[in-house]
């Protein structure tokens, strides 16, 4: 028997709307991204400090971790997509990779190579290694939305306010497949785990799902109140979440066709949802600035029975398959009274129990720009993951400091007193490093005045 899903965390740390949430593959981290310019790395073990990282000059509208779990790519409103290491130090490098807002970023499955979906109305490949330009898919006539590989790293899929879903061969890099949407346009779209159908998240308040191998629409629900913000595919291809702006998440049982659940808890538009890669959790974030992590629970279903009744069907399909599902047409809530409806608020005590420490990780004062950077051979080391190769798109990379961390038991007025401390003995301590710096070149210069009053005197033979 499967169980309802529980709200497990409840993360406070953003300023502004929450865009974009993923859990890092080894499930202890939750990269989380807002409108307040921040990207933040919150850790899932009870009582760990989270992690809020400063240099975007705007909006961040997606983050990713990558395959390994050992980086994030953030993409971002000021144009850049930045490649993080989630730790306390927060060493990152940034590359211009539009020449407008980036709407998302996606690794390939493999971790070399990164997509990437802007305003300028293109969708653009990169090698995540070298952050090296490859190349651009150039048919949307409007904002690009969201762009994601399949399973397999074959296939692109992006969508458009053209109102267009696309789908993409990286090899030909040729448009292979159009689907057209006549009631609106999709704010997310991507790949079920198999890589046999995709989803798109409509500002029609619809959610469909396409088959890529005979391009057909396969289902579509009409469950939300207002437009969809973004979905998620449990790792099984089950199940199917979505977040609206009717302030729910609703989870789809893609092999029965029907809404399952409805869970409320975010007091706005919920923006964005993820599944944990093993989908033990899900999270979402939302317009009022909260993050929540759920534990599922419901995908506790015996699989293998599945499995049997496929391989009894006439046609051996790889089970579960996106060719079972039904049924295919629109699928209405009312048709479904024995829907759940979850509401953590009567559930849930104490929903602030469990809300990390942040801190603050920036750019240090003084901090060296690309130019001084590229003279002094200062550069960040982002693991094997990144090459530290100064490519003809990089903008320059901050080695970022961690300030005082602070404890609960201290009083908010003696917490900043402390803070601001730390911060002039900073300053201090870069003057007196450019202090040592001038004096350096002093002594240099000096000895440089000796060594050319003593060359004439050298010059002189003993018996003249």
């Amino acid at each position: 028997m499967s169980e309802d899903p529980t709200l497990e965390n409840h993360f406070k740390g953003h300023k502004d709307v929450v865009t974009s949430v993923d859990f890092n593959p080894n499930n202890k981290q939750l990269a989380t991204t807002s409108a307040d310019k921040c990207l933040m790395i919150w850790n899932l073990k009870p009582q760990s400090r989270a992690y809020r990282f400063t240099a975007h000059g705007d909006t961040v509208t997606c983050a990713q971790f990558s395959p390994s779990g050992e980086l994030v790519a953030s993409a971002s409103r000021d144009k850049t997509i930045r490649l993080w290491v989630p730790n306390v130090k927060g060493e990152s490098t940034a590359f211009k990779a539009h020449s407008a807002t980036i709407r998302s970023v996606n690794f390939s499955s493999d971790g070399t190579l990164l997509v990437t979906a802007s305003d300028d109305k293109s969708v653009k490949v990169w090698s995540a290694h070298q952050q090296r330009f490859l190349f651009s898919l150039n048919q949307h006539n409007n904002w690009v939305r969201c762009a994601k590989f399949s399973a397999d790293g074959r296939l692109i899929v992006s969508c458009s306010d053209d109102r267009t879903v696309r789908i993409w061969d990286r090899m030909s890099k040729e448009c292979v497949c159009t689907f057209p949407d006549h009631g609106g346009f999709a704010n997310y779209v991507d790949f079920n785990p198999s890589g046999t159908c995709i989803a798109s998240a409509g500002t029609d308040n619809t959610v469909k799902l396409w088959d890529t191998r005979t391009n057909k629409l396969l289902q579509h629900y009409k469950v939300h109140n207002t437009a969809v913000n973004c979905l998620s595919f449990h790792p099984s291809g089950n199940y199917l979440i979505t977040a609206s702006n009717d302030c729910t998440l609703k989870i789809m049982d893609l092999l029965e066709g029907r809404l399952f659940f409805t869970l409320h808890g975010h007091q706005g538009p919920v923006i964005a949802v993820a599944f944990s890669r093993h989908g033990e959790y899900f999270a979402s974030g939302g317009s009022d600035s909260q993050v929540l992590v759920w534990k599922t629970n419901f995908d506790a279903i015996p699989y293998n029975e599945i499995l049997k009744s496929h391989h009894q069907r006439t046609n051996p399909d790889p089970a579960p398959h996106i060719t079972d599902i039904h049924p295919r047409a629109h699928f209405l809530p009312a048709s479904r009274p024995q829907t759940i409806e979850i509401n953590p608020r009567t559930h849930v005590a104490d929903l602030q129990t469990s809300e990390p420490i942040v801190i603050d990780v920036g750019v240090p004062l003084f901090a060296k720009s690309s130019a001084n950077a590229a003279e002094s051979d200062y550069r960040p080391v982002l693991t094997d993951q990144v090459s530290a190769s100064r490519g003809m798109h990089q903008s320059g990379s901050e080695l970022v400091t961690c300030p005082l961390e602070y404890q609960k038991e201290v009083p908010p007025a003696l917490a900043s007193t402390l803070q601001h401390i730390v911060e002039q003995l900073d300053v201090l301590t870069q003057t007196v490093s450019i202090l040592e710096q001038r004096l350096t070149l002093t002594e240099d210069k000096l000895q440089e005045c000796l060594d050319n009053q003593n060359y004439p005197l050298q010059q002189v033979s003993p018996s003249d």
